[in-house]
């Protein structure tokens, strides 16, 4: 499908600069934002440690229902594309206040992955630079990343998508032949607990599934590009399947054989901030722990660089619309890129992990804390798209059966997760989960503990 020099106009009314992303520049936005190397390379634990052998499943199981998710956005994606991402396209199916649900949701949660793989980065340099001698403090750290990343998405969306390619291509490829090395020194086992999910109950891989879709979030984001995308209506919905599909093999094949690497080592995965770097040592191979150390580093960067631009694009959008103060929704005269909503989202980006570091919370465990909050906002977009798509469908009069069968299968996938997060008290099969990813059934227990308070007669008449 072909765009129209009306659509183009109207495209280039935004003030963002118009048709200059070509296929690959678009698919790295949403590689930056899911930052597949940061997986392997660090929070692999995080995942372990919840789901334990059955960590490769969790991830079969994501990988299954965000591709069914995919298929309800690109319901929206192959017919209209805009800068407001997922947040113009549940307005369409679902109405204006579905659509300010998604928006807020989508910021979010863009935001807090940012602000977890910020994190990253900053506890990445601390080690990489302390091999030096050199010991800055977090904050410092902390402000280079955002900075830097503030400087790529103010200045040139075509810099920003160019360097995220280059970095996370070739984490990738340094990650893949790091992982074959390890399987090879293993003699190519067949890792049978693995297999059989040993010591593995659903709650287990239902309460991995959070971080897990920590891990997939932003696959989505390219969506945000449709201002800026050549051929947004082919480029676009391509980009969102394809990087759920190969993120997915990718997070499955190198959890398989990390979780194998570690077997018999007397280290634990769970414990280990930089499993790669272990697992190079141990094959006598240390020096491409410390490249791949270094490509993590960038690839935390790109994914940080990665979570500003289309959550700037989202405030940009919704800015325009009335919902935020209109210098949200300017565009910078030469850069042709939302610089107001750029800054702002770099300075929150920056402020929370900061505010944490003051109050002597480590970095690593501001990493996994703040993805776990960042999944359930795109859990909820997620399960509000699978809604919207057949419902926009039937408007148009394209509603077919799959189309149905597509969205309950994906509303039903995403639902695992929210299962996963509040458990089941007193069930050994979905238990609830350990603190802090239990703050989902707290918040739904103290609801219920005032709805049920809120109920109950007065007896103390004192008042009176």
């Amino acid at each position: 499908m072909t765009i129209t020099d009306e659509t183009r106009q109207k495209r280039s009314a935004h003030g963002l600069k118009p048709n200059c992303l070509s296929f690959g520049e678009v698919l790295a936005q949403s590689f930056a934002v899911i930052a597949p190397t940061t997986i392997p390379a660090s929070n692999i634990g995080l995942i372990v440690a919840l789901s334990g052998n059955g960590t490769w499943l969790s991830f079969v199981i994501g990988l299954i229902g965000l591709v069914l998710v995919s298929i309800n956005i690109n319901q929206f994606a192959s017919r209209s594309a805009s800068p407001g991402s997922l947040y113009s396209y549940i307005s369409k199916g679902l109405g204006p206040t579905a659509g300010v649900i998604c928006g807020w949701s989508l910021v979010l949660a863009y935001l807090f992955t940012g602000m977890s793989v910020l994190c990253g980065f900053a506890n990445f340099s601390s080690v990489l630079i302390g091999h030096l001698g050199i010991h800055p403090s977090s904050i410092t750290l902390l402000a280079l990343g955002a900075g830097i990343a503030w400087y790529a998405a103010y200045k040139d969306i075509q810099l920003s998508a160019i360097a995220m390619l280059w970095m996370e291509g070739i984490s990738l490829v340094l990650i893949a032949g790091l992982c074959l090395l390890i399987w090879a020194h293993k003699g190519f086992a067949i890792d049978i607990p693995q297999l059989t999910l040993e010591g593995v109950t659903p709650g287990n891989l239902a309460t991995g599934l959070v971080l897990v879709m920590f891990g997939f979030s932003g696959f989505e984001s390219a969506t945000s590009l449709g201002d800026e995308a050549k051929n947004p209506l082919r480029t676009i919905p391509r980009s969102v399947m394809g990087s759920a599909i190969l993120a997915g093999l990718f997070f499955i094949s190198t959890t398989y054989i990390e979780v194998l690497g570690f077997r018999d080592t007397g280290m634990s995965i769970t414990k280990t901030e930089e499993p790669l770097g272990f697992l190079s040592q141990q094959i006598g191979m240390g020096y491409l722990g410390d490249l791949i150390a270094f490509g993590a580093l960038f690839s935390f960067f790109a994914c940080v660089l990665g979570c500003i631009n289309p959550a700037a694009r989202i405030f940009f959008t919704m800015a325009r619309h009335g919902l935020f103060h209109s210098r949200l929704g300017t565009a910078h005269s030469s850069n042709r890129t939302p610089h107001v909503a750029v800054t702002m989202c770099s300075f929150i980006t920056f402020l929370v992990p900061a505010v944490m570091s003051l109050f002597h919370i480590k970095l690593f465990e501001s990493m996994g804390y703040l993805g776990a909050i960042c999944s359930y906002g795109f859990l909820t977009v997620y399960i509000l798209i699978s809604i919207a798509a057949p419902v926009y469908l039937y408007r148009i009069r394209k509603l077919r059966v799959h189309h149905l069968v597509s969205s309950v299968l994906a509303v039903g996938f995403m639902m695992i997760p929210v299962l996963g997060s509040v458990g089941i008290p007193g069930s050994t099969m979905f238990p609830v989960p350990e603190p802090p990813y239990n703050t989902l059934h707290q918040l739904m227990t103290e609801q219920h503990s005032f709805v049920v308070s809120t109920r109950q007669p007065r007896t103390d008449v004192s008042g009176f």
